[in-house]
């Protein structure tokens, strides 16, 4: 009998415990539908409604925040309507009007142990609810890590594509990645997350945008180092007090805030805090209509650059953006665009399915129905066509999503030329869409000059400049991402792969193994650790590796190399068919890689061909794959790298 799937409501303040309670019913064997951002209002509906009708049991979370939130309250409402909830109470408030009949489960004085009696009384309960079997939780093992959740991608890194590591050992990391202790300047600045006071969990989506808005005009002084939004993020719902948050982050400064939205006013409070003393270097409150939205988040910039003078050269000071300029943000004066935009923007990163990435795509198509020369919408599309395009994309589908991908990157670039994302997307999307190594060199060139301040652009600059044999390019953008976003598993698991594509086989193990305890249910990292344990010839080790996977193309790939490397044909050949069973032409370059490391060459140049026919994205490791060395010296290979406009390889 397949386990009970539970769906879990909480409010956001609550999100720390909810995780803690997600954790402990997923390693009691129960599927788990819940996300950090459920509470993003009426545009996840359709989602919310699906996962509630088709659940076991839905649990929600009272607290003294979620009993006066109406979206917890609606979800409640519709588990007692399907009789299938299940009430726990996370501090010990009892249930609001309506639900005072059902018994809740006290967690107040849990601690989050998987094995405690307050998770052995729940799984009791869920049993009675759903009729269903459910075994009590295994006890952890000594030393393992538990898992963390993660709502989105927060770049385009690789072709698929939340706990914080401790912070001696994250520092310990990048000290051996940089080169050099990791001291704050003072000029640097960390926007954390504003906090939605409007009374309404719907507009979460609004304030989140807004301080990310703020975060990237302020990055776009160059005279600032300002921390990424996923590293930031991290601490949404804080209970840290700012002085371990900005050591965290190594930062001097941190960027508080809130908005209290209602109808066509806003309330914008922002507090610059010194992270050393914890003390507010700088505080201030906007009380504007919507109209003045876009002149508030340049006031607040400007405002904070000013309080950092000090730190900084003033001399060549740039202009921080006080005219909005937007060519170089591609933001728009169109409040309903922007609106629009912002919700696009909230579903694009819950990524929770194929509906969430098809309504976020729907989103910034209003947007730019609403403003047609909205550049960071246009950027927004091609971003998102692309992520439907890796994720739900048939193979006789991927060039037309791809395509539309490139018009729209174009087209943001057309209307804001100085908009380091627009050329970043452009550049992602012609290597890893187009298969065009050659063309995306100029639009990854200059986001590279454009965007030295933004991770996700130095990220995929990085990784394009390994792809193409670029060393030193990639290294030292490399470098940089991770100052600017230190937090954030892809981005170390992007520097293990860049170390790899150098064949610095040993080096790329550890920032993988790093991004791992960030996130262990990351995909491809430990698949990514394998093949650099097999080229260490380490197979043992790397079948380990392989066996806990969850991506299925990489997984199985290494499975029927390492096993034929091991001796073991009929699990390497059980293994193949299995990937060719399964994905088909969706893994035609990994099957290219396990025939080309079984010694058939004829066979594996036929499946890479065939790739490059279809337009596999896998495509884009050829030029320095280890796995392919055989190839190498074949004439037809070299002509598939030509195609792909890889300089040869010296």
């Amino acid at each position: 009998m397949a386990p009970p799937t539970v769906f879990l409501s909480y409010a956001r303040a609550d999100q720390k415990q909810a995780a803690k309670l997600a954790e402990a019913l997923e390693a009691a064997g129960l599927k788990v539908w819940w996300d950090a951002m459920i509470e993003g209002g009426a545009v996840f509906a359709k989602s919310i409604e699906a996962a509630l009708t088709s659940c076991d049991a839905v649990i929600v979370g009272w607290s003294r925040t979620s009993v006066d939130s109406d979206w917890v309250r609606d979800e409640a409402a519709k588990g007692r309507d399907l009789h299938k909830l299940v009430p726990v109470s996370f501090d010990g408030t009892a249930p609001p009007l309506g639900f005072g009949q059902y018994h809740s489960v006290d967690l107040s004085r849990w601690r989050g142990n998987t094995d405690g009696a307050e998770i052995a009384g729940l799984i009791r309960a869920i049993a009675s609810v759903t009729n269903k079997d459910v075994s009590t939780p295994p006890r952890p093992a000594r030393g393992t890590s538990p898992p963390t959740f993660v709502t989105r991608r927060a770049l385009l890194v690789s072709t698929a594509g939340i706990a914080v590591a401790g912070v001696a050992g994250l520092i310990a990391w990048r000290r051996g990645l940089i080169g050099g202790s990791v001291q704050p300047s003072g000029n640097s600045v960390a926007v954390l997350p504003f906090e939605n006071l409007s009374g309404d969990p719907d507009q979460a989506y609004f304030s989140d945008g807004l301080s990310e808005e703020v975060r990237a005009t302020l990055a776009r002084n160059i005279l600032l180092l300002v921390m990424a939004e996923t590293s930031s993020g991290k601490f949404r719902g804080r209970k840290d007090d700012a002085k371990t948050i900005a050591a965290t982050l190594g930062v001097a400064f941190l960027l508080d805030g809130s908005v209290r939205r209602a109808g066509e006013v806003v309330r914008i409070s922002a507090d610059l805090i010194d992270g050393t003393t914890g003390f507010s270097r700088w505080s201030r409150t906007f009380d504007r209509s919507m109209r003045d939205i876009f002149a508030v988040q340049s006031e607040i910039a400007d405002a904070v650059a000013s309080a950092l003078a000090d730190q900084v050269t003033a001399a060549d000071e740039p202009d921080s953006g006080s005219d909005q300029d937007l060519s170089s943000s591609g933001g728009t004066t169109n409040v309903a665009a922007y609106d629009d935009y912002l919700r696009g923007r909230a579903l694009y990163d819950l990524s929770s399915d194929e509906a969430a990435e098809r309504a976020a795509l729907a989103q910034f198509d209003a947007a730019i129905a609403a403003d047609p020369d909205y550049a960071a919408a246009h950027a927004a599309r091609s971003r998102s066509l692309t992520a439907i395009a890796n994720q739900y994309g048939e193979v006789g589908q991927l060039g037309e999503y791809y395509a539309a991908a490139i018009v729209s990157a174009q087209r943001a670039i057309a209307l804001a030329p100085n908009f380091a994302d627009a050329h970043s997307t452009l550049g992602f999307v012609l290597f890893q869409g187009r298969l065009d190594a050659h063309a995306a060199r100029e639009p990854f060139e200059n986001s590279r000059r454009l965007g030295p301040g933004e991770a996700n652009v130095l990220a995929r600059y990085s990784l394009y400049s390994a792809r193409i044999g670029r060393k030193d390019e990639a290294q030292d953008a490399m470098r940089h991402a991770l100052v600017l976003d230190p937090l954030n598993p892809l981005i170390h698991r992007a520097a293990g792969a860049i170390q790899y594509a150098a064949r610095n086989y040993a080096a790329s193990i550890p920032p993988a193994e790093h991004a791992l305890s960030m996130n262990p249910k990351m995909s491809r990292a430990h698949a990514a650790i394998g093949d650099a344990l097999l080229m260490l010839g380490r197979s043992s080790e790397a079948r380990a590796a392989y066996a806990l996977e969850p991506a299925e193309d990489v997984s199985l790939a290494g499975k029927a190399i390492v096993e034929w490397k091991l001796g073991n044909v009929p699990a390497a050949r059980a293994a193949m068919a299995k990937l060719v069973a399964d994905l088909g032409e969706r893994a035609l370059y990994q099957q290219g890689q396990v025939l080309t490391q079984w010694g058939d060459k004829d066979a594996a140049l036929a499946k890479l061909e065939r790739a490059r026919l279809v337009g596999d994205s896998g495509l884009i490791y050829a030029r320095n794959d280890p796995l392919l060395d055989a190839l190498r010296n074949e004439p037809k290979f070299t002509q598939l790298l030509a195609s792909i406009g890889f300089d040869p390889v010296t």
